[in-house]
């Protein structure tokens, strides 16, 4: 946990892109592929993160009624794209993230909904 001075936190390290990578390649048979211009994470050919405009924030897969509560209780790290509504999806503000932690936590509760039941066990 960082301290916030004059809105800038200090003691905490941004999460970045790079670590988005690197998390997510680190999960079982994950690929990196490149879609719709952006960098893609899937395991068994089924999408599980993305990484869309500047690489600032990532979508990851969040049934919806969760999808909802995240939203509501941390609208300033999570909110969903309008394109994605109808879809169970939600985005994530990279540097609104506590620590690198928290988005292993994100990206592997994404990871196992699109993993097939055999990685599972």
């Amino acid at each position: 946990m960082g301290t916030l001075v004059g809105g800038v936190f200090y003691g905490r390290a941004m999460t970045t892109s790079d670590d988005v990578r690197a998390i997510a390649l680190s999960l079982p048979e994950t690929t990196e592929k490149i879609a719709w211009s952006m960098p893609t994470f899937r395991v068994a050919g089924k999408m599980f993160a993305t990484l869309p405009e500047d690489e600032t924030s990532m979508a990851v897969r969040c049934p919806k009624e969760e999808r909802k509560e995240l939203v509501l209780a941390e609208p300033e790290k999570f909110w969903v794209a309008a394109h994605e509504a109808s879809s169970a999806w939600v985005r994530v503000r990279l540097a609104a993230l506590e620590d690198v932690e928290e988005l292993r936590d994100i990206l592997l509760d994404s990871w196992r909904q699109a993993a097939p039941a055999t990685l599972l066990e």
